[in-house]
């Protein structure tokens, strides 16, 4: 064991954040920390660092272990060059071959003993510069900033020049340089592009450290972690296998729980029925059962109904009418800013229900494209041509579509006034705005909250032609879940740009790569790009169409689910007309033999019968037998009103 969480616990005020968080790192163990937005996953973070205090529990890190950790606001203040930057994280290599470099020299001077002892130091000096492999430092600087997408030319560029993405890779390269024994990395690939994504995962695979990530890219984590601590609900569970393991072992387990959860309520509202049906009888016995049945209801532990924060969140896409066929057509489109030419003479032809990814390259102009065709940016030359009926439907990475001046409400007032006050709140109420939140203003707002709004845009539009520009950034894992399933059940057809691998496989039927300035088509997902992208024959135009045969059987097969539900249903409408019969005649039979009971109890009390002895035995052999009979009607009454 390499590092130890033991019981951390952290509120803010009444806000507890983590409660009784542990778990444990072993030795070259690759970890995720996954959790909603809010859940505690950068806290905790920073608590193992110790830049914050826990309020109670410790961290534990094995002894002479070194930790590295890439924050989200990673000071990236260098003021040097890229490449001195690299240097300077393998500052003792660099002095080590200097040290044997000035050996190398002074030795030429020495003789005797000084010369043996320094023939002694230069052994040991490179002994340890091999073992630090400080022969391949050169190449592991320059193999590290073009795997993180820094060209030999960026390589003397000042680091006041560059963008604050290119610094965040720049300090995560310098990290991997120092190669600690533990890395922690909190959302490392916000500012990479698909190809340094998959270069950091194959870096990180083969890592002979410890890693802890935290990161909302699935397909990454499905890549590198072989273990996953959730933050849930404040505390943490653990699952020993990669990120698809434990989606299917959550799903499995809150089904299970909600199940449980279902299930009791059931069990507490009938048995609260039959409590006060058995009340209503007013008889000493049913009145008896009545107070047992209470004291055990009144035993059980509740169990609290499961909650996901973001499940509560309703998005439902469905185009309001049907296109044509031909959704949009690009002929020979070009465009430059200055004496950067993005593309020439791109060629796209997009068709009804196709759900199109556009991927490539950091700058290489996919963001561009989508502004173009929604007539955002002018295009140098070439055709754009949207086909009958097409409406569209635009998510901006940006937010630029939003008026920062307006709040949630005017938001969509503004671009919906035909609503209503009560159906704007329902419909913000969607996307968890409630309350007073929906006056928030537009600038106030985080970029996963601006997110929610613009998905409650796109969904009131409309749209049969949905064009989304990184819909998934800003979102937790649980929302990117709910777009996915909204995605894939749009009927409509859908062009987007992401990064984000996991939200293409599960969401593209075909996929567009932009690179070299030229579009290569594969006709599948992330997954079949993947595999099919470095075959020379993949990179051919080919469409998928609804064949006549699937549009025909489709309804057939749904008006056999129709006839299916319906018998289904017609069978158990049957079965609760007989229980209600069957528990009515029960009821008439125990109100007839409590009626008789209380008969012979008169009897009883009658004073001319108290001398007859034969009336007696037969009243008591009577009464037995009416009581028997009668627990045995209460017992049947009961196991009715279960079924």
């Amino acid at each position: 064991m390499i590092l130890d969480c033991q019981n951390i616990k952290k509120a803010y005020g009444t806000n507890i954040i983590l409660d009784d968080i542990s778990f444990h790192l072993e030795d070259k163990e690759k970890m995720a920390i996954v959790g909603i937005n809010g859940a505690g996953k950068t806290t905790l973070l920073r608590i193992i660092m110790g830049d914050e205090t826990a309020d109670s529990g410790q961290v534990v890190v094995a002894k002479d272990k070194t930790i590295g950790y890439l924050s989200q606001h990673q000071d990236t203040n260098f003021h040097s060059t890229v490449y001195q930057v690299m240097l300077d994280a393998v500052k003792p290599i660099i002095d080590l071959q200097n040290q044997i470099r000035q050996l190398e020299l002074d030795m030429q001077q020495l003789h005797g003993k000084e010369l043996d002892k320094a023939l002694e130091l230069y052994n040991r000096y490179t002994h340890e510069f091999e073992y630090k492999n400080g022969y391949a430092c050169e190449s592991e600087i320059i193999g590290v900033l073009k795997g993180l997408g820094f060209d030999k030319c960026d390589f003397d560029r000042h680091t006041d020049t560059l963008s604050g993405g290119q610094r965040t890779r720049l300090s995560l390269g310098r990290l991997l340089l120092t190669k600690p024994d533990i890395i922690i990395l909190d959302e490392p690939t916000n500012h990479l592009d698909m190809n340094s994504i998959s270069w950091l995962e194959d870096y990180l695979s083969t890592y002979k450290g410890s890693i802890i990530i935290v990161s909302h890219d699935r397909y990454f984590l499905d890549k590198i972690a072989t273990k996953v601590v959730e933050l849930y609900q404040t505390h943490s569970h653990i699952y020993n296998g990669n990120y698809s393991y434990y989606a299917t072992k959550r799903a499995e387990i809150r089904a299970n729980l909600m199940k449980a959860y279902l299930n009791q309520q059931q069990e507490i509202k009938h048995q609260e029925a039959v409590i006060e049906k058995l009340r209503q009888f007013n008889r000493e016995k049913s009145i008896r059962r009545a107070e047992s049945r209470q004291k055990q209801l009144d035993r059980i532990e509740r169990l609290d109904k499961p909650t996901e924060i973001n499940a509560e969140m309703r998005l439902m896409l469905e185009p309001e009418t049907v296109s044509g066929e031909d959704v949009l057509t690009i002929k020979d489109l070009s465009k430059s800013f200055g004496d950067n030419l993005l593309f020439s003479r791109l060629n796209i032809s997009i068709k009804r229900g196709e759900h199109v990814a556009l991927i490539g390259g950091n700058g290489t102009g996919k963001t561009t494209i989508l502004k173009i065709i929604n007539k955002l940016t002018a295009k140098d030359d070439g055709v754009v041509t949207l086909g009958a009926r097409v409406k569209i439907g635009y998510y901006d990475q940006e937010h630029q579509v939003l008026n920062m001046s307006n709040n949630i409400f005017q938001e969509i007032s503004d671009a919906y006034p035909n609503l209503s006050n009560t159906r704007i709140r329902n419909v913000l109420a969607a996307f968890l705005f409630t309350g007073d939140d929906v006056f928030k203003q537009i600038s106030d707002l985080s970029g996963g909250e601006r997110g929610r709004v613009s998905l409650a845009k796109l969904m009131l539009s409309s749209a049969n032609f949905l064009i989304l520009d990184e819909p998934t950034n800003h979102l937790d894992i649980i929302s990117k879940e709910i777009l996915e399933n909204a995605i894939s059940n749009y009927s409509g057809t859908v062009l987007y740009v992401s990064h984000d691998r996991y939200f293409i496989n599960k969401t593209a039927t075909r996929i567009l790569e932009l690179k070299d300035k030229q579009l290569y088509n594969y006709i599948g997902n992330y997954d079949y790009y993947d595999t099919h992208r470095f075959s020379s024959d993949e990179n051919k135009p080919a469409f998928t169409k609804v064949t006549d045969a699937a549009q025909t059987n489709a309804p057939i097969q749904s008006e056999s689910v129709a006839k299916l539900a319906w018998k289904e249903s017609k069978a158990e409408a049957a079965r609760l007309r007989k229980k209600a019969n069957d528990l009515k005649k029960v009821e008439a039979q125990i109100e007839t033999l409590e009626d008789r009971l209380a008969a012979i109890d008169e009897e009883f009390s009658i004073p001319e019968n108290a001398t007859n002895v034969e009336l007696l035995t037969a009243l008591t052999k009577e009464r037995q037998e009416t009581e028997d009979s009668l627990n045995e009607l209460y017992e049947k009454w009961e196991a009715l009103s279960y079924q």
